[in-house]
């Protein structure tokens, strides 16, 4: 029998809001009041731009209170142009943003690297626009022609490539509008990865449709770089509950940092999740598997809040330099040394968890 779960860490302890950044035209619609009602106390700024808002992102100063920034700053904005890109890995596509950045503060999120020197969630009032859009993507595409590692049978939309939904469900109902779309919706299905415990989703009807992931990684690597995140043993606590309220649940178990002992490590995390989980989670799980792949901006970030952690992500005798999409220099361990790697974690996998299916690990 899996073990009792532990006490759940209240998510309002991530958020305390006292400040929201607002663009006028979120203020204006229904779900963008809804988030004022939300924190009534919070002090209202109105921004020209979700995107670029002066004293708050590219102000270097702003490294010393990244953490305190996360909690208690928020933005309301509204998504230009909502749209859909293929992907191949965590689903078929990834959706529009119903939200963007995060309470959290995992060392190692690409998020930040783009807003500069702080990472607060926003959120996008506009959810009709975003539903419409996604809703008219899935009626295009039809039945899905032939299985792939995504899904064997339904198209899989990622809706939180750029946030924790989570979390994001805890701010507004814009989560539990994409999971009540999916859930009416034949032939497609929600997924999201998570590193928060939000037991208000178990109130919702996903139906099947939406795929929660897990994310999990050793505990002692988790606290270092997992920084505000629930812990490991609560999320492997909550995926029977998660699976019995009628929700697909996966884990990733990402990123995966190298390190003296590693393999060890992963080991007890595997043997965790083996007895932490029952037979109906089990017979329905798959995982992905990500190896890090770290940034010089994000970097230099870190070294500003917490430079312990980037003495485990930053390792420049292990890693390879690539140029970013986005002009900066992604590292990543490097290719052959990485291979190497990839087969001994999955070869522990085959040994540890033989039920676990690996829908890909690079």
């Amino acid at each position: 029998m899996p073990a009792a779960a532990p006490p759940a860490i209240p998510i309002d302890r991530l958020l305390q809001v006292d400040t929201i950044y607002a663009e006028p035209a979120a203020l204006e619609l229904a779900r963008g009041q809804a988030v004022l009602n939300r924190f009534p106390h919070a002090e209202i700024v109105e921004v020209a731009s979700h995107w670029q808002i002066p004293g708050l992102h590219g102000n270097a100063g702003n490294v010393a209170d990244w953490n305190a920034i996360k909690r208690t700053h928020l933005v309301l904005g509204t998504l230009k142009s909502p749209r859909l890109r293929p992907n191949g890995r965590s689903g078929d596509f990834i959706a529009p943003s119903q939200a963007n950045g995060c309470a959290m503060s995992c060392a190692y999120c690409y998020v930040p690297r783009r807003k500069g020197f702080a990472n607060p969630i926003t959120v996008f009032a506009n959810i009709e626009q975003i539903l419409r859009t996604t809703e008219r993507h899935v009626a295009r595409q039809g039945r899905k022609p032939a299985p792939n590692q995504c899904d064997p049978v339904d198209w899989v939309y990622d809706i939180g490539e750029n946030s924790d939904c989570s979390v994001d469900a805890y701010v507004c109902d814009n989560v539990r509008d994409l999971v009540d779309l999916f859930a009416r919706t034949d032939g497609a299905k929600a997924s999201f990865a998570t590193k928060a415990v939000n037991r208000d989703l178990l109130d919702l009807d996903p139906r099947g449709a939406t795929r929660v992931r897990f994310s999990l990684m050793p505990r002692d690597v988790s606290r270092l770089v997992d920084v505000r995140t629930h812990p490991i043993e609560h999320r492997v606590a909550a995926i029977d509950d998660f699976v019995a309220a009628g929700y697909e649940v996966h884990v990733n178990l990402s990123p995966v940092v190298v390190k003296d002992g590693w393999l060890d490590d992963y080991d007890e995390l595997l043997g965790e999740l083996d007895a932490g989980i029952g037979a109906a989670a089990k017979a329905q799980m798959a995982a992905e598997i990500i190896f890090l792949t770290h940034n010089d901006r994000l970097h230099e970030v870190n070294l500003g809040w917490h430079p312990r952690a980037e003495e485990l992500l930053w390792t420049p005798g292990t890693q390879e330099p690539k140029r970013s999409q986005t002009g900066g220099w992604n590292v990543r361990y490097r290719r052959g040394w990485k291979g190497a790697r990839v087969k001994e974690l999955l070869a522990l996998v085959e040994r540890r968890t033989p039920w676990l299916r690996v829908r890909y690990a690079f």
